[in-house]
């Protein structure tokens, strides 16, 4: 006599079938993850080679090198948060205001009366406060990312530039000043620098190492099926994006330090840099995979590019355009890594 079937034992074979591939899967998909780092590290070796080629004394001076790292640190702060947000399927064009913001924010002569520690409060709150205002939206109120960053990109930028009345504004805090003179380099790495290293290294283990991480991979994938599981989509995506606030608040400050002041136009373009770099370092637009290491090496491979344009003085469009065809080629490769994992 023939038993009855369960539901369960007809999925049984299903569900083996399905989580077969995923696990054998995880190789192939880790292969192509260090291909792909180590061709940024190639691309990074012939940049250097080329600077090393055109401009040796001035390339390869360690103070130059140490600018590049320097400039690469404040938009590589930006670009983890970016990381995340991308990941989990969504976008945030806000960073370049939100830094602009948070940077004259804490620049104001009331904020300085504070010393080191509220300017250093005033930019991370700001940003998380910003933040906070494109989660609520965006998890909670339904808003297209898109949309809802969009529009803080513009009302950012416009109070950033009534809190100025588009003048600079200088910092005379000597605590904070002190920390981009070269007398507060430890072992001749940058303080600034040596946050970015902070941040990645925190990013990189909350990406790979935690729940969190996890949870946005899962949700950036298939946000039904992370419902599903029991994740909470909508405060994940609140987090996420209270993330990429708090990157554009230290930023800010670091840009701060950086610059000796704070101006409405910091941060100008931040949000395509940070998006350009996350995308070559391969993390996908679509959500669902991300890369804090690859994103480093796009945030350095762009920074070295600016770096060399500027001591061969050619022109910035030409380094626009540049920028553009990686951008363009780190696409089609990742259609390609794509097509070639469903093959």
């Amino acid at each position: 006599m023939t038993q009855p079937v369960s539901a369960a034992q007809k999925d049984a074979p299903a569900a083996t079938a399905t989580s077969a591939p995923a696990g054998g899967g995880r190789r192939p998909l880790g292969l192509r993850a260090d291909v792909r780092n180590l061709s940024l590290l190639g691309v990074l070796a012939v940049l250097i080679a080329v600077g090393g080629i055109t401009k040796p004394d001035e390339f390869l001076a360690v103070s130059n090198l140490q600018l590049v790292l320097t400039q690469a640190s404040v938009i590589g702060v930006v670009t983890v948060g970016m990381t995340f947000v991308i990941t989990s399927g969504g976008i945030d064009l806000s960073v370049g205001a939100i830094v602009a913001l948070a940077s004259v924010w804490a620049t104001t002569v009331a904020t300085q009366e504070y010393g080191f520690a509220g300017i250093l409060f005033t930019a991370v709150i700001v940003g998380v406060g910003c933040g906070l205002v494109n989660g609520v939206l965006i998890a909670y109120g339904g808003m297209v990312p898109f949309i809802a960053t969009l529009a803080m990109l513009a009302s950012a930028r416009g109070l950033a530039l009534q809190i100025t009345d588009g003048k600079t504004q200088i910092v005379t805090v000597n605590e904070v000043l002190d920390l981009g003179v070269r007398d507060a380099y430890i072992l001749g790495v940058p303080p600034l620098v040596l946050v970015f290293a902070a941040v990645t290294v925190i990013g990189w283990l909350l990406l790979n190492r935690t729940t969190f991480g996890r949870r946005t991979v899962a949700v950036g994938g298939n946000a039904e099926a992370a419902r599903l599981a029991g994740i909470d989509v909508r405060r994940q995506r609140l987090y996420l994006y209270l993330l990429s606030g708090l990157c554009c608040g230290i930023a800010a400050f670091m840009l701060i330090v950086l610059a000796g002041s704070g101006q409405n136009t910091n941060g100008n373009l931040y949000e395509l840099d940070a998006i350009a770099a996350a995308i070559i370092g391969g993390t996908l637009l679509s959500g669902g995979r991300g890369t804090i290491v690859g994103s480093v090496l796009g945030v350095l491979v762009f920074t070295t590019i600016t770096n060399i344009f500027a001591l061969n003085n050619l022109e910035t469009a030409v380094q626009q355009i540049a920028k553009g065809a990686i951008i363009v080629a780190a696409v089609l490769v990742q259609r390609r890594t794509l097509r070639g994992g469903d093959a």
